[in-house]
């Protein structure tokens, strides 16, 4: 069975929350603290209420789920690039899936979505962040045809983290 890639809608701003910290909670065990992605859970109901008024007002990002057997099982952002020195670049500003559905081919699915989509949109040039540590998402993203052009910044999400910078020409 495959998936279906499709927009978000505002209604369905609990099931991609819920959708949302599912992934990071697989993505970033071990390399996010604990503290940080337990207290996710407990902040559910206001980032339900934030993503439901981001999905009303997206700015220059698409949202997308991936679909199988009718429940969310990954999510996808992708629009304009934020960084300065990148004006003209695509970004993919988040590619998940659940863990259970990982090794099966969904992933470069969604991939192989966001990147025709961002060639649809005229861009040449795509970047995705990915932090440091997570080695699993970076071997996906250079298996995919990323590569890492230097560029790194630290983040604080309940620790200092370094992110850094992928880039693939299309």
């Amino acid at each position: 069975m495959s998936i279906t890639i499709r927009k978000v809608f505002p209604e369905e701003a609990y099931e991609y929350t819920v959708c949302h910290i599912a992934c990071w909670r697989d993505a970033y065990k071990g390399i996010i603290t604990d503290k940080y992605l337990d207290n996710m859970l407990a902040e559910q109901e206001q980032r339900t209420e934030s993503i439901k008024q981001t999905l009303h007002s997206p700015g220059d990002f698409i949202f997308f789920c991936a679909v199988y057997d009718g429940g969310m099982i990954g999510r996808l952002i992708i629009g304009k690039s934020r960084d300065d020195d990148k004006p003209a670049a695509g970004e993919i500003g988040a590619i998940y899936l659940l863990e259970d559905y990982s090794n099966k081919g969904y992933g470069r699915q969604m991939m192989d979505y966001a990147i025709n989509l961002l060639k649809k949109m005229n861009y040449r040039e795509i970047i995705v962040w990915v932090l440091e540590e997570n080695i699993r998402a970076r071997q996906f993203y250079e298996k995919y045809g990323f590569s890492f052009d230097g560029t790194k910044k630290e983040i604080n999400i309940d620790k200092p983290l370094i992110e850094i910078r992928y880039v693939i020409g299309v």
